[in-house]
């Protein structure tokens, strides 16, 4: 399996993780990835629960999906993010999505397939062609589907290959998805504190409640612009608050370190009613920044170099 992940963390002490679970699932693969020797990996049943873990101090750092090349971003981890005490992203990793389908032992005919719905819309096809009279079925995880086959609920379960180093059922297919190239993107999110240090190829996060006006999305995009700084995801959340008001996730190339995206962090939060920094960690992708003339952080350094001699009368 070939997994793009960032390299090691060197955050401090991490003990427990929680991981949307139960086990068995691609978010405990991802954890897998993530967590160095000897951290205690929990599985709990939803992302919420995942972080409520954190923010209540019964886990270090909670492990959680964020999108996936075929069915887009997870809203309930957008979602759990902006809401109660803030968490931010140190870390994140990128598996290939790739299927199998188990099954109970001897099972003769195949009437039901469980699974998650977005695993579910990855294998549409496949199940069509290889189990055309076979009924999907919604279930709350991938592994869940697979306990409901080990309990007889359902005659197969399309889950993520660790789960049968849990479960003991029979694998009737591997390697199974629609897209052959489908991944999913999971982020490692603790309490704020210590930042892992930039590296020239990272990601920075945050969720922006803009004023509701027109042309707010413009400006802050235009933030981001003015600064040559790449933006690499956009999502918007309704706040659940007023009908038709959102709040705005965006990613963006570089780290809260450098002087151009603090710059830009800065400008950013003029534009909000609530600004909130979701982390500045390595790209699992290894993609470095692209920094065009005039745009590098020597130039917003100098820059206000220049600035604080104006200010002074010094200016040469």
């Amino acid at each position: 399996m070939n997994v793009a992940t960032a390299g090691p963390r060197s955050l401090g002490p991490v003990s427990r993780i929680a991981y949307f679970g139960p086990r068995g699932t691609f978010t405990e693969q991802a954890a897998r990835v993530l967590a160095a020797a000897g951290e205690e990996l929990i599985p709990v049943e939803t992302v919420r629960l995942a972080m409520t873990a954190v923010r209540e101090g019964r886990a270090d750092a909670a492990c959680v999906p964020i999108e996936n090349s075929v069915e887009g971003v997870v809203p309930t981890t957008l979602d759990a993010l902006s809401e109660s005490t803030p968490l931010v992203a140190v870390a994140e990793t990128i598996l290939p999505i790739h299927f199998s389908v188990l099954t109970r032992p001897g099972t003769a005919e195949i009437r039901t397939v469980a699974s998650h719905p977005h695993a579910l819309a990855q294998v549409r096809e496949w199940l069509e062609v290889n189990l055309p009279g076979a009924h999907p079925v919604a279930s709350s995880s991938t592994s869940a589907a697979a306990v409901g086959v080990l309990e007889g609920d359902f005659d197969a379960a399309v889950c993520a290959p660790v789960a049968n180093e849990h479960y003991g059922l029979e694998v009737l297919a591997t390697e199974v998805a629609d897209v052959t190239d489908a991944a999913t993107r999971f982020l490692l999110v603790r309490a704020p504190g210590e930042l892992p240090e930039p590296t020239g190829a990272d990601r920075t996060s945050v969720v922006a409640a803009a004023a509701n006006r027109t042309g707010t999305l413009a400006e802050l995009l235009t933030e981001l612009a003015s600064r040559g700084i790449n933006l690499t995801r956009l999502d918007a959340r309704p706040t659940r608050n007023n009908f038709g008001e959102y709040r705005f996730f965006i990613d963006f190339e570089g780290h809260v370190a450098e002087p151009r995206v603090l710059d830009a962090l800065t400008a950013l939060r003029r534009h909000c009613r609530h600004l909130r920094f979701l982390g500045s960690h390595p790209r699992a992708d290894g993609t470095r920044t692209t920094i065009e003339p005039g745009f590098g952080n020597d130039d917003f350094v100098e820059a206000a170099v220049w600035a604080d001699a104006v200010r002074k009368g010094d200016q040469a």
